[in-house]
């Protein structure tokens, strides 16, 4: 591998690393000083988190697109990394619920291009000099949990430092984007959008497993908002709230890591069945209300939950769709799991944090992981009988 290579290559890691590190420092703790220290209701707690989810199901595929047009995905995501830091200063300012809703909009709006346009340059890049993305991307699980421990002790001393650090690590990450590849856009995939939208509508493997990934990836999501409430609830202080994170977000490493072995020798849906299974299972023992170091414990089941789930579904989209839709399917994948199935999970949270206690969210979100996982065994019972009609047809 050559030293050009190598360089493109630390390069994107550095980026992940830096946009996760800023995601890690506000997203799980923005909650939790809403509610101590400037005293929001859970209701506006879960709207203001919620809105994050809602914007990325509308402005993904147009960040999307514009980014096609202009041939240059590149500049799109310097962009909006650096505008999404500059605007996220504005929490400093502002102590109403109108005046965080507002800063939370604006920096949706740009932060909702950074992940999808990242993803494709990245992957583009890989495939072409036949890199592991896996190895790139887990960078951004450790930037996250690093991002929450940290901040989780500085916390502290002085709860704004989560603002300063989501501004200062976008600032610098947007100076690394300038430096990723120029992988040109895939500008024919764009113009069918729409078009796939409606193809895809008509295969039925991929509306179930877009089912699936709302009630299993929704919750493991909406998780990051209301976990450090759970911890706080259960007598966790700021610092506890990052060793936990910590812990959750790191154990992600190995399994992604593990992810292609796993689906290699035992396939695509048990791997994401196992994923949704620990899910439900986690979130009804959080219900029963836990001791606080039986949560620190526990807290690696994110890696068997989420480092599973993400690279087999990704897969498993990639598989069962037609290879000119692949795009679009992957498109609508993260509308309804990072942007829908987080917005419904975050949102409904809220209420019911606000009318109940903070254990009665996760037994809401074992409801819907219960429900994912019946799906899946659907889907898996139509995937063998698929596979016994076409042996048999082989065979005549």
């Amino acid at each position: 591998m050559s030293k050009q290579i190598q360089s493109k290559l630390l390069t994107m890691k550095g980026f992940y690393l830096l946009t996760f590190f800023g995601v890690g420092s506000i997203s799980p703790l923005l909650s939790v000083y809403m509610s101590e220290v400037i005293n929001f209701s859970g209701y506006q707690i879960g709207t203001i988190m919620s809105v994050g989810p809602i914007m990325m199901i509308f402005f993904q595929p147009i960040w999307g697109m514009v980014s096609d047009r202009l041939n240059a995905p590149v500049k799109v995501l310097t962009t909006t990394t650096l505008l999404a830091g500059l605007i996220s200063a504005g929490y400093l300012f502002f102590q109403s619920y109108f005046g965080f809703l507002a800063i939370a909009i604006l920096v949706a709006l740009f932060q909702s291009a950074i992940i999808p346009i990242s993803d494709s340059v990245s992957l583009a890049y890989c495939g072409r000099v036949k890199a592991n993305y896996g190895s790139i991307r887990l960078y951004g699980s450790l930037g996250f949990g690093l991002a929450v421990f940290v901040m989780g002790r500085l916390s502290e001393i002085n709860e704004n430092v989560i603002f300063y650090s989501f501004f200062f690590a976008l600032a610098i990450a947007s100076i690394l984007a300038t430096r990723l590849p120029q992988e040109k856009a895939n500008a024919a995939g764009n113009k069918r959008l729409l078009s796939g939208m409606r193809e895809l509508f008509l295969y039925k493997k991929f509306l179930l497993f877009l089912a699936i990934t709302f009630m299993i990836f929704g919750p493991n999501l909406a998780n990051n908002v209301y976990f450090g409430l759970f911890v706080e609830n259960q007598g966790g202080s700021y610092t506890g709230i990052g060793i936990a994170f910590l812990i959750a977000v790191l154990s992600e490493i190995p399994f992604m890591r593990l992810a292609g072995r796993f689906t290699r020798r035992y396939g695509l849906l048990p791997v994401v069945a196992v994923a949704g299974m620990v899910s439900l299972a986690r979130w009804f023992f959080y219900y029963t209300e836990p001791n606080l170091w039986v949560i620190y414990v526990s807290a690696f089941l994110q890696g068997a939950s989420i480092g599973l789930f993400i690279p087999a579904a990704l897969q498993y989209v990639r598989d069962i769709t037609p290879a000119h839709m692949t795009a679009t399917a992957i498109t609508l994948y993260s509308a309804i799991g990072n942007g829908l199935g987080n917005w419904f999970c975050t949102f409904l949270g809220g209420i019911i944090y606000d009318q109940y206690q903070i254990n009665t969210v996760y037994l809401f979100f074992s409801l819907l992981a219960c429900l994912g996982v019946m799906l899946q065994i659907w889907l898996m019972r139509i995937e063998k009988k698929e596979t016994v009609l076409n042996e048999s047809l082989v065979q005549h």
